[in-house]
């Protein structure tokens, strides 16, 4: 009996204890859901002018990286980022005109075209395309949205994003790369493989009761230039709206009228090209081994050619800390893959194929500075590592909070 009520006495205190031990569990949990947030990404997966865009307002860029939309405020060099939620790649982003949205588009299944407020949440989406999204663009009044898909969907698609309906849709019949909207808001221009069309919302618009109708597109005269590839389109601006401005894989810059016709074009000597951006006084064409060529828009007359990055194969710390080396002959340069033009405050943020990105200061073109620059791994990571704290930080050979990266682009960095 003695023995059953010793039995009797322990139970309760034990029973007594569990919830400690519960609250114990739950505490560090909360803890750190609110410790843990995405401070910087160091990293960018641009492959085209699709992927990079600037507010012309305020200047912030922006670019994905992975499922994540860095934004970049060059003045503070401070990031914020847009998550996507389902774990999709971006693919394609832009600005609004007035600086207060930005569209996305992602690849993957059933992908989806989303518009984000800038310093909010998402505010609308939707699902045209199959395979994924190539690139979008909001229209001069920030009514409209279009989006491309990627090779294998060829779908152009108008949204009108403030009541969730897609007004105008078609096919096309090669791969595009790139798409531009007019300034007076009635057109936008498609660029891709063999391609340049120009696509009439306002035809469109009239045929359009209730439903979504097939997207009005005529064909650019292209003569002698029909089997080239146009990797890159802008639509002119001030005095030039009416033109619009292309550039092609093998280095020509090309000028097609207000009558669809292909007036001029020239050389860029240049092995290759990729992008441009258009402001009212200048052209940018990105092209191989680091150049970039300026001319005019209203005769395309060459102006200059811009300063080049980092030197391939050098120490890459030098040249963030110094400014780009002294050319030597035989050196090689990265390519460039992205541009977008910063109006207001002439700033030309550039992405180049080896993931570093660097922003130039283009107020006088012929005396370029850099403002910002971020090396970035070219390739895939294969390591992290943290310098560990020491209790005796004199001792310590890294500054606190450092940590190295491996990958396979045969480098080791140094971040802190």
């Amino acid at each position: 009996m003695a023995d059953r009520a010793d039995g009797g006495a322990v139970a309760p205190a034990k029973r007594r204890q569990q919830p400690a031990r519960r609250t114990s569990r739950h505490i560090p949990r909360r803890s750190c859901r609110s410790r843990v947030s995405l401070e910087r990404v160091l990293g960018i997966s641009t492959v085209s002018s699709s992927g990079l865009t600037s507010d012309p307002n305020s200047g912030l860029i922006a670019y994905p990286a992975g499922c994540v939309i860095v934004l970049l405020q060059l003045k503070t060099n401070r990031q914020t980022h847009i998550i996507n939620a389902c774990r999709k790649p971006f693919t394609a982003v832009a600005f609004s005109p007035d600086g207060k949205h930005l569209v996305s588009g992602e690849s993957g299944h059933m992908p989806c075209v989303r518009v984000w407020e800038v310093g909010g949440g998402q505010v609308a989406e939707v699902q045209s395309h199959k395979y994924g999204v190539s690139c979008v663009a909001f229209s001069s009044s920030s009514s409209y949205i279009v989006s491309v898909g990627f090779q294998h969907d060829r779908t152009v698609s108008v949204w009108d994003w403030r009541k969730g309906s897609i007004i105008a849709s078609n096919k096309v019949s090669s791969r595009v790369f790139s798409v531009s909207f007019s300034q007076d808001n009635s057109y936008f221009v498609t660029a891709g493989n063999r391609h340049v069309k120009f696509w009439y919302l306002d035809a469109s618009k009239e045929r359009r009761v209730n439903s979504t109708v097939p997207l009005i597109g005529r064909s650019g005269l292209l003569d002698d230039h029909k089997n080239s590839v146009f990797c890159g389109v802008a639509c002119g601006r001030g005095l030039m709206a009416s033109n619009t401005y292309c550039i092609t894989s093998c280095g020509l810059l090309c000028l097609f009228n207000s009558s669809r016709h292909l007036e001029a074009w020239v050389n860029l000597k240049a092995s290759a090209a990729s992008c441009l951006a258009v402001s009212e006084d200048s052209i940018f064409c990105g092209c191989s081994d680091g150049v970039i060529r300026v001319f005019r828009p209203s005769d395309l007359q060459y102006v200059s050619t811009l300063q080049r990055p980092h030197r391939l194969g050098v120490d890459l710390a030098q040249s963030a800390q110094h400014g780009p080396l002294p050319a030597t002959p035989g050196a090689q340069y990265p390519d460039m893959l992205a541009l977008t033009f910063d109006p207001r405050g002439k700033h030309l943020t550039c992405v180049y194929n080896d993931h570093s990105v660097y922003v130039w200061d283009v107020q006088d073109v012929r005396d370029v500075r850099k403002l910002y620059s971020a090396l970035y791994h070219s390739s895939c990571v294969w390591g992290v590592e943290v310098y560990p704290e020491l209790q005796d930080p004199s001792q310590a050979c890294l500054p606190a909070s450092s940590f190295l990266t491996c990958s396979s682009d045969n480098t080791i960095r140094l971040w802190n």
